[in-house]
């Protein structure tokens, strides 16, 4: 069964076979998506974790690069990292991805906690 769903501005076609759900297509909402002819299972889509406002400043958004689930946050607001170490645990595809500091500094917000679904290019962290 295929559905459309309308998330933050974008539309994504949606299969669903046999209890697994796989992105068919995505693209930008002009306008708001009619409602489907029947609701989606709950098990499909996963409410996505609130995002904050973006970054300002000389401080460096760490985003999504493709989309998955939050499997582990490892630093919390004020933290000190190093360039490469490891932030997010992100899981795409049944693989874990490590999401890397992109310099040295200090997070300043997290923006996704474990279990959250987010799409590409979603903040993720904030490294000031």
């Amino acid at each position: 069964m295929i559905y459309r769903v309308t998330l933050n501005g974008k539309v994504y076609e949606v299969e669903v076979e046999k209890g697994e759900a796989m992105i068919k297509a995505e693209f930008d909402a002009a306008a708001p998506a009619p409602a489907p002819a029947a609701p989606a299972p709950q098990s499909v889509a996963a409410p996505a974790a609130p995002v904050a406002s973006a970054p300002s400043g000389s401080a460096s958004a760490v985003v999504a690069p493709m989309p998955g689930n939050i499997n582990a946050v490892k630093v919390a607001s004020g933290q000190a990292v190093k360039k490469g170490d490891v932030l997010i645990i992100l899981e795409a595809m049944k693989m874990e991805n490590e999401i890397v500091a992109p310099k040295d500094g200090k997070i300043g917000q997290v923006f996704v906690q474990k279990g959250a679904t987010v799409s590409t290019g979603a903040p993720l962290v904030e490294v000031l």
